[in-house]
């Protein structure tokens, strides 16, 4: 009886302190206490750069419909919640407001204003007295009526990761990306004639990082630990970027084919603009669909860098010590995902008791992008390399070959940051002035640094 009541007791406390726990469980960038204001889309702040029209263009949208008919894919049973939201008219209306050029008018419940306004006629008539009253002004008529809608949701056009695991430690990384497509269209109302259709995409990115840890601590004992964060961009906010991006290439096409016309103070604005959508043509027409985002390579050709790393030399003494290093490199970018590393350090290497020395390293890595267009990317890289002993010079030099895996991510067009995992791997057993067993001596690096691009 005492047993169980101690049980009891123990499961009690175990509930309380999960449940106290759970208030820290709180995700990176926090939790919003209230609600706040939408966020505002890059392609939003596109419309601050348009010139003034002549006068705001009356225009009707019907339904800006989901025309891929698509659900979210789900692992478990059906879903039936729409992979597009269902309020893309309403998206595109705010777009339309956004832009300062049109003046949109109620059409998709164009049933309920009409019944509003009849109610309105006729409680005027019977609180009137038979007297006669104002007429209600007439309504507005659209000049010009957008069509069109979201036309493919398009999931996993590009899918991979990367990952490593020595001795029950490791990490992995995943990403995936969809595409959705907006089509957009102006018809005239007075001879139904489509005066301009334009599309646009956005890709939706999807990324994944985990850590884990796997190791017997004891005969009896194992510790586990697991740490990751799941990064997903909303599909809400890449269909109102590729909305406000096909509002903002419908007006400058309306500019450069006299649809539509601006105020005569601003051709200078117009000229500026025109020259930068010429440009985006050009590059637009310069774009292969399976490459990642469809966009232009972020990296320049060359590179410099350096980096601080943790070096754990696997010799023939059974203690293992871990040490620090830095690294310098250089690299020629030949192509968008391949690039040619020269690099240059100083590592400190050595055992807990036995053994510890200092060596300079040269090493040539050919490394491959993952994500070359992408502001992150995981990174893999193979290549020879050599060290010599400073403490003893007059030491031969000793070859290796490394391979490594990374992460990068740009912080600006220039400067990345990355972190690293290396694993040396000697062709000789003396680097520790001791050969024993069957393996040559090798160590793992660990490294975080920083990469600058030289030139656009």
């Amino acid at each position: 009886m005492k047993l169980f009541k101690t049980n009891r007791l123990l499961v009690l406390i175990s509930l309380v302190t999960l449940q106290s726990c759970g208030v820290f469980f709180t995700p990176p960038a926090g939790i919003e206490a209230s609600s706040v204001i939408g966020e505002v889309t890059p392609t939003e702040k596109d419309f601050k750069k348009l010139p003034k029209p002549q006068e705001p263009i009356v225009v009707g949208v019907y339904k800006f419909r989901d025309q891929t008919g698509q659900y979210k894919a789900s692992n478990v049973g059906a879903n039936w919640s729409t992979a597009v939201p269902q309020g893309l008219t309403t998206i595109l209306i705010k777009s339309l407001e956004d832009s300062k050029w049109f003046a949109p008018i109620e059409r998709e419940n164009i049933g309920n204003l009409l019944n509003e306004r009849q109610i309105i006629r006729t409680t005027r008539q019977e609180y009137s007295n038979g007297q006669s009253t104002d007429n209600l002004p007439p309504l507005l008529f659209a000049g010009i009526l957008l069509e069109g809608g979201v036309i493919s949701y398009d999931t996993n056009i590009l899918t991979g990761g990367a990952g490593a695991r020595y001795f029950g430690i490791g990490g992995s990384s995943e990403y995936r990306q969809d595409r959705i497509t907006v089509y957009l269209r102006a018809v005239s109302t007075s001879s139904g004639k489509i005066l301009k259709t334009v599309y646009t995409s956005k890709t939706i990115l999807s990324q994944s990082i985990n850590a884990s840890m796997f190791r017997y601590v004891d005969v009896e004992r194992l510790m586990e630990a697991e740490v990751g964060i799941t990064n997903n961009e909303p599909v809400q906010m890449a269909v109102t970027e590729a909305i406000n991006k096909a509002v903002y290439l419908m007006i400058l096409e309306g500019i450069k084919d006299d649809v539509w016309a601006t105020k005569n103070e601003e051709k200078a604005k117009v000229d500026l603009l025109m020259k930068e959508y010429n440009q985006e043509i050009i590059e637009s027409n310069k774009r292969v669909a399976g490459k990642g985002d469809w966009d232009t390579n972020r990296r320049s050709r060359y590179a410099i860098g350096g980096s601080f790393t943790l070096n754990s030399l696997k010799g023939d003494y059974p203690d293992i010590a871990t040490h620090t290093g830095a690294t310098g490199n250089f690299k020629y970018l030949f192509s968008d995902y391949f690039n040619l590393e020269l690099s240059y350090g100083y590592q400190n290497l050595g055992s807990e008791r036995y053994f510890k020395s200092q060596f300079t390293s040269g090493e040539v890595n050919l490394e491959y992008l993952m994500l070359p267009f992408n502001n992150f990317t995981p990174y893999f890289s193979a290549g020879v390399g050599s060290m010599r002993d400073m403490e003893t010079p007059l030491r031969k030099m000793q070859f290796k070959s490394q391979v490594g895996v990374g992460l990068e991510y740009l912080v600006s067009k220039q400067v990345g940051i990355r972190g690293f995992g290396k694993y040396h791997m000697g062709f000789n057993d003396d680097w520790d002035d001791m050969i024993s067993g069957k393996r040559n001596d090798h160590f793992l690096q660990y490294g975080i640094g920083i990469q600058i691009y030289l030139g656009k």
